[in-house]
């Protein structure tokens, strides 16, 4: 009989939030796969869990997702551990859950701690729809066309960033989405744990480093420090609405816009009521504009 995988959540920064249930599984598995096992076996020590340990890493995720789907398969049970929170978040613990899946192993999720849900609903924004969309990506195309589509995005967003690349990416978001609400949360759990709602033209200005002499870079007092969760309040669907039809408007007369659904293939029943809809008038007003 095959062994079960485990995903384990473990503390983003205060050890109380490490759950009674998570030290068991922690103890009685077979081996525990840690992202970081130099990291990690602090906090085993602080648990005083003896169990051994292997290195599951973005770098040898495939190569020892197959060792230990092979061993779960032999019976074995294995706990995944990431850094800080909950494994499979943006970390290499999605590639061993997609394996094992396919091999049959029943993976079993062991809840705790998760920064994004953390940050989200400490925000004040709308929890009900959001997107997470981790650390944005580094490649400048890729990144480019994320940010591109955040822009009509109607949901919250969560994003990830590190304090060295805040003032980068605020600056990026300043310029793709304008200056919308958003909430930084700081170190949550930790110590100096800041949550602040602000504006990204705020929170830019508040952490730009001044520059002063030779070029020599004088870093501010509010220069980021510490791990960041950045919640961002989505387009107003309204608004969003109101630019689209009129963009339509300036760009197409009825007739053109009656003709493009026409060409979909909807019928003019269906295409009439699509070109209402879209310019915010009446079926009788479209109707009209296309006998005249």
């Amino acid at each position: 009989m095959a062994g079960t995988l485990y995903l384990v959540a473990t503390p983003i920064g205060n050890l109380e939030d490490m759950t009674p249930r998570a030290v068991r599984i922690l103890n009685e598995v077979d081996v525990i796969a840690a992202e970081d096992t130099r990291g990690s076996i602090r906090l085993l020590n602080h648990f005083d869990i003896h169990t051994p340990m292997t290195s599951y890493h973005e770098y040898n995720k495939l190569s020892k997702a197959h060792v230990l789907v092979d061993r779960l398969l032999q019976g074995e049970n294995v706990a995944v551990i990431t850094d800080a929170g909950t494994p499979g978040i943006s970390d290499p613990g999605e590639d061993l859950v997609r394996m094992a899946l396919a091999a049959g192993i029943t993976v079993s999720p062991v809840p705790g701690a998760c920064a994004a849900v953390n940050a989200l609903v400490s925000s004040g924004k709308p929890t009900r729809r959001f997107c997470f969309e981790a650390f944005l990506p580094m490649e400048r195309k890729e990144r480019a066309e994320i940010l591109k589509e955040l822009k009509t995005e109607t949901r919250t967003i969560v994003l990830y960033e590190a304090p060295h690349r805040l003032i980068r990416t605020l600056g990026e978001l300043y310029t793709a989405l304008g200056d919308r609400e958003i909430t930084l949360c700081r170190e949550l759990t930790k110590k100096h744990e800041t949550i602040e709602e602000t504006t990204i033209g705020m929170a830019l200005r508040k952490f730009e480093a001044k520059v002063s002499g030779e070029g020599a870079e004088e870093v501010s007092a509010e220069a980021p420090r510490g791990e960041y969760v950045l919640v961002i309040a989505g387009r107003d669907r309204r608004e969003l609405q109101r630019e689209k039809q009129e963009a339509i408007t300036e760009t197409m007369t009825v007739e053109e816009h009656f003709q493009n659904y026409l060409d979909q293939g909807m019928d003019r029943k269906e295409a009439m009521k699509a070109v209402a809809r879209d310019r915010g008038i009446s079926k009788r007003d479209v109707y009209q504009q296309l006998m005249t």
